[in-house]
């Protein structure tokens, strides 16, 4: 949610704090700041409600100066968005940035009202200001403050303090929250995510939990929760500097969509030969960890929760392992059972998702034979801490509606289904080689589910003025339907909700009517004939059907029923294949509602609060 960016250099730094706030944009915000202090020790700061650019215009019109300096969106969780609540917050001398969520800020707000502190804003993050300047008091550097404040936040954080007193430092702490480090030449930078960074350096260190930084033109030092100087790997980025940029398109969204052929080229590359799936791609060890797996629980939240939910078919029916799939901000609060030798797998395409990580710490802790993580980006948090890494390598996704993340799980995730079967034997090498070819077929099955945009986009208006939608789905379309209603209520703000099919009679029946568009994922599988029946139910109650049907279905065109003929690919990869239409629709929609497709509203790319 969020984003933070800062700098230490001998060059201005208001260029660098902009820019790198507009590579954030995509996390979604609704205010921006900077405070920039020069090196007598003045200090700028300008806040402004709305996007980036008003903000770059108020610095340029201010001539604000300097070589030290952080930034901030914020993303609204405590008091409105407003110019006195965005950040960076002061406290004297003190500013501060901060990313989380600090659960205790109502009983420190009355501890430091009680010291004589006022406060300007609603915001939890004016704690930490007014609780470093406090310690500072005491403490021999700014370093000292952060290490004697941290341990009294409550919650999540990714904060950065900026004394203008000490114009050559910042300090950073990070804890529930992503910080990394960019390295230059005689100059240092922060940023919540690199692509912030990217136009200033490729070398990057990654802050783990309980990590506290101080950083000037010329050092970077780290220290660990018990406040010993510890080192950390310094890794050289290999993600393009111009992943930010649209290119031909109109929206990131559009054109993540439209990448997915090459996402899924990149995804299969070095993983799968001409027939069989390479296993040791998977990572160290991962041959002897596959052969004993019984189980699998999935733990993830938005789409990724539907891309599990779409590979426990296949992890059942291949594999013949049996899966749970849960949410992650569920899962974290029951008592559950750990079945005997069961893979916990989390999927998260930023990897910095906090639920997913929250689970990821706590099931580590309860007997599960190996945590693996299926995640886009290198270095994330969730990567680091799982034993097994299984990179998507979809390349930066922007637009907060996921899409090639959700196409590119999957394919990763009938990978690894393959795998366990190959391991234990219960898929054959003629099955093996049969998922194989799918798997290379799947990038030009993708470019002809891509070639039916016009078609969609001409059905577009029929939804964008009614205020709800039903999509349907049978088997393992089911979670297709529910990622088709996820991207449609994302973008267009309209309300939609999936159901297996064999559920109309259960009650959503009572909703269907001639202002209810009821969308119908139809592959021509074994359960084609209920699903018509189901499309028949719709059909005496007035409902209007759109049905993306396999060409083979025999679904024909009549009054109050579309048919959308696509055609028939491999069953073991039509769930992915069928996906692309639904966000296609979803996308079209949008475009005609003129809702913002890639920041909707209320939304952040990568949840990174509780």
């Amino acid at each position: 949610m969020c984003g933070i960016v800062g700098a230490v250099a001998q060059r201005e730094v208001s260029e660098i704090l902009i820019e790198g706030l507009k590579k954030l944009e995509y996390r979604g915000y609704d205010s921006a700041g900077v405070a920039i202090v020069d090196s007598e020790g003045k200090l700028t700061r300008v806040r402004r409600l709305g996007k980036v650019k008003e903000l770059a215009d108020a610095v340029d019109a201010m001539h604000t100066m300097g070589g030290t300096g952080i930034a901030h969106t914020r993303w609204a969780t405590h008091g409105e968005p407003s110019e006195v609540n965005a950040h960076p917050h002061v406290s004297g001398a003190i500013s501060i940035v901060h990313n989380g969520i600090i659960e205790n800020h109502e009983s420190l707000r009355s501890l430091l009202q009680e010291r004589g502190y006022v406060f300007e804003s609603q915001t939890d993050t004016e704690v930490i200001a007014h609780l470093v300047e406090w310690e500072l008091k005491t403490a021999a550097s700014l370093r000292e403050a952060v290490q004697k404040a941290v341990p009294q936040l409550e919650g999540a954080y990714g904060m950065v303090a900026l004394d203008s007193r000490d114009p050559s430092r910042l300090v950073v702490a990070r804890s529930g929250s992503p910080i990394v480090i960019g390295h230059g030449i005689g100059e240092n930078f922060l940023a919540s995510d690199q692509l912030a960074l990217l136009n200033v350096t490729r070398r990057f260190t990654y802050l783990e939990e309980g990590d506290v930084a101080e950083i000037t033109r010329r050092e970077v030092n780290i220290f660990d929760a018990s406040g010993e100087a510890i080192e950390r790997e310094v890794i050289e980025s290999t993600v393009e500097h111009d992943a930010g940029s649209k290119g031909k398109y109109r929206h990131f969204m559009q054109k993540e969509i439209f990448e997915q052929p090459t996402a899924l080229i990149s995804a299969l590359e070095g993983r799968i030969s001409e027939d069989s799936i390479i296993v040791e791609s998977i990572g160290n060890g991962a041959k002897e960890i596959l052969s004993k797996v019984e189980h699998v629980q999935i733990i993830a939240c938005g789409t990724s929760y539907n891309s599990g939910m779409a590979a426990r078919y296949w992890f059942e029916s291949l594999a013949g392992v049996s899966c749970d799939v849960e949410i992650a901000s569920e899962f974290r609060y029951r008592d559950f059972v750990v079945r005997p030798n069961s893979l916990l797998l989390t999927l998260s395409q930023s990897g910095e998702t906090a639920d997913t990580l929250a689970a990821l710490r706590l099931a580590k802790e309860k007997g599960y034979m190996s945590a693996m993580s299926i995640c886009n980006v290198s270095g994330s948090s969730l990567v680091r801490e799982s034993d097994l890494a299984f990179m998507t390598r979809a390349g930066t996704e922007i637009g907060v509606a996921s899409t090639k993340a959700f196409t590119t799980q999957l394919a990763a995730m009938l990978i690894l289904v393959t795998a366990i079967g190959k391991e234990q034997g219960t898929i054959s090498p003629q099955k093996e080689a049969e998922i194989v070819h799918a798997l290379h077929s799947l990038p030009t099955e993708i470019e002809k589910a891509l070639a039916f945009d016009k078609e969609i986009a001409a059905l577009a208006p029929d939804f964008a003025d009614k205020h709800h939608t039903l999509f349907l789905g049978r088997g393992e379309y089911y979670p297709i339907a529910m990622e088709a209603a996820l991207k449609l209520k994302e973008i267009s703000y309209i309300h939609a909700e999936a159901y297996a099919a064999g559920e109309l009679k259960h009650g959503p029946l009572a909703l269907v009517d001639a202002d209810m568009p009821v969308v119908v994922v139809a592959p021509n599988n074994d359960l084609l004939e209920k699903l018509k029946s189901n499309v028949e139910e719709v059909r005496a109650r007035g409902g209007l059907l759109y049905v993306f049907a396999d060409e083979n279905s025999g679904f024909e065109a009549c009054d109050g029923m579309k048919i959308i003929s696509l055609p028939h690919v491999n069953p073991i990869i039509a769930p992915i294949f069928h996906t692309v239409p639904m966000q296609l629709l979803s996308y079209h929609v949008a475009l005609i509602k003129g809702t913002d497709v890639d920041q909707p509203r209320n939304l952040a790319k990568a949840v990174t609060v509780e």
